[in-house]
């Protein structure tokens, strides 16, 4: 089954296209009221370890590591995976993130992990 999966920064504005909108961020984007976002979920479960994203410090050369490394603990959490791929059988989903860059971030590996055959 293919889903429809968007990657966007939580900074944009929100758009209707954007199907159901859920942060993947473990913390809190600064500078946006939770009313701002208009969020579906926060699922915050899904995000990488403290310690993986402490590791990867968005560092660009890291990321191949880390996305291998991410997509182990998703395998390993398999309710926070099922939580959102339940979302995304109802239709398109975006997946909201903090970080600055918009190449490297856990949103980003998380869609290319979902888009992948399980």
């Amino acid at each position: 089954m293919t889903f429809e999966v968007a990657v966007k920064r939580v900074y944009e504005t929100p758009a209707k296209a954007d199907g159901q909108r859920v942060l993947v961020d473990r913390l809190w984007p600064r500078g946006v009221s939770k009313k701002d976002a208009e969020l579906t979920l926060w699922l915050k479960e899904i995000a990488p370890s403290d310690e993986l994203r402490k590791w990867f410090g968005h560092e660009p050369e890291r990321w191949p590591e880390f996305q291998k490394r991410y997509r182990a603990e998703l395998d390993a959490n398999g309710d926070a995976v099922a939580e959102l791929r339940d979302l995304l059988r109802e239709g398109k989903v975006t997946l909201l993130y903090g970080a600055h860059d918009e190449a490297h971030n856990n949103a980003v590996a998380l869609a290319e992990y979902l888009e992948s055959p399980s």
